[in-house]
């Protein structure tokens, strides 16, 4: 059962510019003008529901609508749409935690964590890495949501979801890592001034990209005129120091040290390592000792290396990743991930996926050196995509003439890393750990949740491992979970309710 109250903005008509036979400075301005975006009336769609999370029946309401964001004179330059789900019946708001969440991309909108594992209600895909095939699509009550605990507010930033540039608002404004980042922490705090939530606990939840941006936003939110203290972060497939997950760039010696437990643990999973009782996790620490002890010594020394040492290096890595022996020899000891997501089961005509290497794909050509899509993605993104439009138009009445961009094109064209780097700045990695750092410095009660899922070739877990230990981060404030699944952890079902189970006692213990 649910009311409604919604206010429908109104249509704005573009206007025309003549330019003949004006002054130069006139036909200037008037080009100007010409550029901008309307700035449309904000709107707002309000229902109530009831639902059972964790064991507790509760009623709710949702709230999707838009904040402007304003430069210093007032002038909006974006609309960016939040999805909130808000208890009913709390007498004392100020007790109750309230969580932003968003994934990443960048320029992905939160359908995945929103209809994954986070909102009320999620899209029902295989949890054993099959493809889900064409609609319809079942879409569930989700009660692992932790909303008997939290406030949740689901961010689409400018370009996703329905946000968008509004007036004279431009790509430099919005399409860059920290222009991201003083964005969504923008959103995040006049959200919290509409809505009156000045002292509640607030928590950060970010995907992938998320996560990036998460670490980049604690100094927005913590410095200025309104700071606010962050209570805790949990980062889902963390992607703060690129330097570990970035495996496409040959001369990029780490990514050889990171992907190395994925792949083992892929090739594990699909059967081609030899148990030899036992368990996976003990694997994986074998495959960890290995790596730093023997494998990142041997790409040091690099063409010093000895014959005996290569040989033998080159067996065990065989044998950890399920290939041929020679072909390591070839690949001069470094197993690109990029290839290996098409080597693995190469003699069988299948790719495994990226974003999760659980699944495969039967491509057309079985000799390219890289698979031609990703499996993982080509299973599950058409059911997300339907889950979210049915969710949005039917459990929560919203009307909209516009897409809904669960990937947004306007991101991918206008976005720039670091603009700095026009001034004859030096390229480097992203790297926003250091952010995590000192805001952990700055706030001795910040702590963090890390979820790495075991086949993500996407940021891989070993990945997670590296940055966390060596930016002069806390790990006493760390609490860091590992799962049999990949990138979105919550595809497979153990592992969904796992990390479910895990951020509600995150919260709770906050």
């Amino acid at each position: 059962m649910h009311t409604r109250r919604r206010r429908l903005a109104p249509s704005v008509l573009p206007f025309l510019v003549i330019l003949l036979f004006l002054p130069a400075t006139a036909i200037a301005q008037e080009e100007k003008e010409a550029e901008e975006r309307p700035i449309p009336e904000r709107v707002r769609f309000e229902t109530r529901h009831s639902g059972t999370f964790n064991g507790e029946r509760l009623e709710y309401r949702a709230v999707v609508a838009d904040i402007h964001l304003k430069r210093g004179d007032g002038k909006a330059y974006a609309s960016v749409f939040t999805t909130s789900y808000l208890r009913e019946g709390v007498e004392d708001t100020d007790s109750r935690p309230v969580t932003f969440a968003f994934n990443g991309g960048p320029g992905s909108a939160s359908v995945w964590l929103h209809m994954g594992v986070m909102g009320p209600r999620r899209v029902d895909v295989p949890s054993d890495a099959k493809h889900a095939g064409s609609p319809p699509y079942e879409i569930v009550d989700n009660p692992l949501s932790p909303l008997d605990v939290t406030d949740l507010v689901m961010i689409d930033p400018p370009g996703t979801g329905f946000s968008r540039l509004v007036g004279d608002g431009k790509p430099e404004d919005v399409f860059g890592l920290r222009e991201d980042a003083r964005t969504v922490a923008a959103v995040v705090r006049e959200w919290i001034r509409e809505h009156h939530r000045w002292n509640s606990p607030v928590y950060l939840l970010g995907e992938s990209f998320g996560t990036t941006r998460a670490a980049a936003m604690l100094p927005e939110l913590m410095g200025g005129s309104e700071p606010i203290a962050v209570k805790g972060v949990v980062l889902i497939s963390q992607a703060m120091d690129y330097t570990g997950s970035t495996p496409y760039v040959s001369d990029n010696f780490i990514a050889f040290v990171t992907y190395l437990p994925t792949m083992a643990a892929t090739a594990w999973y699909h059967g081609k390592v030899d148990p030899a009782g036992r368990t996976l996790e003990a694997f994986l620490d074998e495959v960890r000792a290995f790596t730093v002890q023997e494998y990142m010594p041997a790409l040091f020394k690099g063409s010093t290396l000895d014959e005996e040492t290569e040989q033998s290096i080159a067996r065990t890595l065989a044998g950890y990743l399920g290939l041929d022996v020679e072909y390591v020899l070839r690949s001069r000891l470094r197993v690109n991930a990029t290839r290996f997501v098409k080597e693995l089961l190469r003699d069988e005509g299948l790719a495994v996926g990226r974003l999760d290497a659980r699944y495969i794909a039967d491509e057309v050509d079985d000799v390219s050196e890289r698979p031609s899509f990703d499996a993982a993605d080509a299973a599950i993104s058409a059911p997300y995509t339907a889950a979210i439009h049915k969710h949005l138009s039917d459990f929560l009445e919203v009307e909209l003439d516009r897409p809904y961009h669960t990937s947004g094109p306007e991101v991918g064209e206008g976005w720039v890393w670091d603009r700095s780097l026009a001034s004859g700045g030096e390229p480097h990695y992203v790297n926003t750990a250091p952010n995590l750092a000192w805001a952990m410095s700055f706030n001795p009660e910040l702590k963090v949740m890390v979820a790495a899922g075991y086949f993500d070739f996407a940021t891989p877990f070993f990945d997670a491992e590296y940055t966390l230990f060596r930016h002069g981060i806390d790990m006493t404030r760390v609490t860091l979970t590992h799962y049999e699944a990949g990138h979105m952890m919550y595809l497979h079902g153990p592992s969904r309710e796992a990390v479910a189970a895990d951020i509600r006692a995150f919260i709770l213990g906050g």
